[in-house]
């Protein structure tokens, strides 16, 4: 997009698409393996996946155990909070890029000379 109307559209888009989201949460859902020792057998077995929700909290990370069901509701809540930052950076790209267009439309902006000596020059 180059033209002013079609940034402002764009941006416009990108309001609609975050006021859409209805729910979100930061941190990750990743599938765990615990290893187990089985009686009668040296090596450890793998036991799993257990679905885990972890995220910092107070600088600290913090991890929750999920059942299936809310495995799936909590990745799709992850990956909300993912797409809503990507479109903050899109949205924030665009508004940078509308500023640079309406500078160039405007011109530069002309200093303004103060009668008033500057207290950095010498007298």
């Amino acid at each position: 997009m180059t033209g002013i109307d079609g940034i402002e559209t764009r941006r416009k888009q990108i309001l609609e698409e975050i006021s859409g989201i209805r729910a979100m949460r930061k941190g990750s859902v990743i599938e765990q393996y615990l290893k187990v020792r089985k009686k009668g057998k040296k090596e450890p077995v793998l036991m799993g996946p257990y679905s885990l929700y972890t995220r910092k909290e107070k600088g600290k990370t913090v991890g929750q155990r999920l059942s299936t069901q809310e495995a799936m509701r909590y990745k799709a809540e992850v990956d909300a909070f993912h797409r809503f930052r990507s479109l903050c950076e899109e949205y924030a790209e665009f508004t940078e890029r509308l500023g640079e267009l309406q500078r160039k439309a405007t011109g530069p902006l002309e200093k303004k000379l103060s009668r008033r000596p500057s207290k950095k020059t010498p007298r």
